[in-house]
């Protein structure tokens, strides 16, 4: 747990020892993030505990984190939902398109695996969750070489490498001018040594005239295997179980991008689909999501 050194644990406990919602602050490379630690009535060290990682510029007070959360505490089950800094101190809400983006996309494994210490703290059965983008990143957590402290992990929606592909295609449509010359630009400014230089782009993710370090833009845009969340999981030896929402227009293709894994992987990897849900898993569906996490969890168990 080499990643744990050197970090500072600030607990600020909203109401009393033993409320079931306490808001956690953890300093991680220097800056404090924050976490929402959401518990049973009966919260034991054989409590599972699953560690909640947002989607691209979220938080984690965002509406399918926080309804998938309740759920699962209703279920015997607590959660500790983070939000990556995205090189922000305190940082809170949705990202301001505004501010500087200097962030890369592997940097929430760093965090991941901090808020994972954490919740060993408090549980001996850790899970790992990540939505969306989040779900990516959780796969790079688990492939990342170091040994994880989870028992397993949950990818709802989880970006595919399509999406990406996608997303780098889309880009001249949406900004309204071509993205290979940014792009060469920042992987040129990345293989110099000058990561942190500032860029001034037409458009970084789902912001508009953003002016972006290369190392950020590099990292979003320029073609990577840990881009291919099925290909990471596929490494892993951990269980695993992807949800894919069967009217999801954000990443479609997450059942066509995890069914061959899932056949081949002896039980391994699970995929379920969510029916009717869309990628944001809201209301009622939330309750399907929890549903099929704590059946999850007890067949891990």
């Amino acid at each position: 747990m080499r990643w744990l050194l050197g970090l500072t644990v600030v607990l600020a406990f909203a109401g009393s020892a033993d409320a079931a919602e306490q808001e956690l602050e953890l300093s991680v490379a220097g800056r404090t993030t924050l976490a929402t630690l959401r518990t049973p009535a009966a919260m034991t060290p054989d409590t599972p505990l699953v560690v909640m990682t947002h989607g691209t510029l979220a938080h984690k007070d965002m509406e399918v984190i926080q309804g998938i959360a309740k759920a699962l505490e209703q279920r015997g089950i607590a959660s500790l939902a983070h939000t990556l800094s995205l090189g922000l101190d305190r940082r809170k809400g949705m990202y301001d398109c505004a501010v500087r983006h200097d962030y890369a996309a592997e940097d929430a494994v760093t965090e991941i695996g901090a808020w994972v210490g954490r919740a060993k703290d408090a549980s001996r059965l850790v899970f790992a969750f990540g939505h969306s983008r989040g779900g990516n990143q959780v796969a790079r957590y688990l492939a990342a070489g170091r040994t994880p402290q989870v028992a397993g992990a949950v990818l709802l929606a989880p970006v595919t490498a399509k999406a990406e592909a996608d997303l780098r295609a889309a880009y001249a449509k949406t900004y309204g001018k071509p993205l290979e010359p940014f792009l060469e630009l920042a992987t040129k400014a990345v293989a110099d040594g000058r990561d942190g230089e500032w860029m001034d782009v037409p458009g970084f993710v789902y912001c508009r005239n953003a002016v972006v370090t290369a190392r950020a833009f590099a990292s979003f845009y320029a073609v990577d295997a840990s881009q291919d969340t099925a290909a990471l999981v596929a490494r892993v030896k951990l269980p695993v179980l992807v949800l894919a929402a069967t009217k999801d227009t954000v990443v479609p293709d997450v059942a066509a991008a995890f069914a061959p894994l899932a056949a081949s992987s002896g039980g391994r990897v699970q995929l379920d689909k969510i029916e009717d849900a869309d990628h944001f898993f809201r209301d009622l569906f939330a309750e399907d999501v929890a549903d099929r996490i704590a059946e999850f969890i007890k067949q891990t168990r």
